[in-house]
């Protein structure tokens, strides 16, 4: 049975980056003994709660098991805080959907070949890509001066030239990923840190 002598978790959030998702929460406290968690989650296909893989833990996060990988269903998650032979009240969760709600890194800049009038960047997604994916990379680019105007391409490929540069010039540039899914849904990711090199003389 619940009781009010136990407080529920507080902070109950689901934290999900390029689809790698978990359930985390503040710690309970109490005077004495040690407080044990336990997470259910229920899909939108089906109303009943399942066990996680987190039954009776000691740690406030608990990993999706690779069941739930499925990035367009609707899951709900809810904890509770267990002592002894007592359990506090579950807490839910607002409806978690990866597709919409993950947040995407920036793509991984493997390499970068600098020619007197352009640049070569070779980048890899921040993530395995499923079947009906469409990754679009939009790159911003900008010559290293006191006035910065930005220019911009998009581009699918992960090899890709920044062209029409100056020579012996100092370029930075940033990128950001762009998820279109089969569903229509747009999803952009957070911006790539700057990154700066300076093309050949020819």
């Amino acid at each position: 049975e619940s009781s009010p002598h136990l407080p529920a978790p507080k902070d109950v959030m689901v934290y999900s980056y390029n689809f790698r998702s978990s359930l985390r929460w503040s710690p309970v406290k109490v005077d004495r003994g040690l407080v044990l968690y336990t997470v259910h989650f229920k899909t939108g296909a089906f109303n009943q709660w399942d066990e996680m893989n987190c039954t009776h833990i000691t740690q406030t996060e608990c990993s999706f098991p690779w069941s739930l990988k499925e990035r367009r269903w609707t899951v709900v998650l809810r904890v509770r805080a267990e002592l002894g032979q007592v359990t506090s009240d579950w807490v839910e969760t607002d409806p978690f959907v990866a597709e919409r709600n993950t947040t995407i890194g920036p793509p991984k800049v493997n390499s970068v070949t600098e020619s007197s009038d352009s640049l070569l960047i070779s980048v890899t997604p921040p993530f395995g890509s499923e079947a009906g994916d469409f990754l679009q990379y939009h790159v911003s680019y900008w010559e290293n001066t006191t006035s910065t105007t930005k220019k911009a391409i998009k581009t699918s490929s992960t090899l890709f030239k920044i062209k029409s540069l100056k020579e012996w010039t100092l370029y930075c540039f940033e990128i950001q990923v762009e998820l279109m899914t089969h569903s229509d849904l747009h999803l952009f990711g957070l911006q790539s840190i700057p990154e700066c090199y300076r093309t050949k003389i020819s």
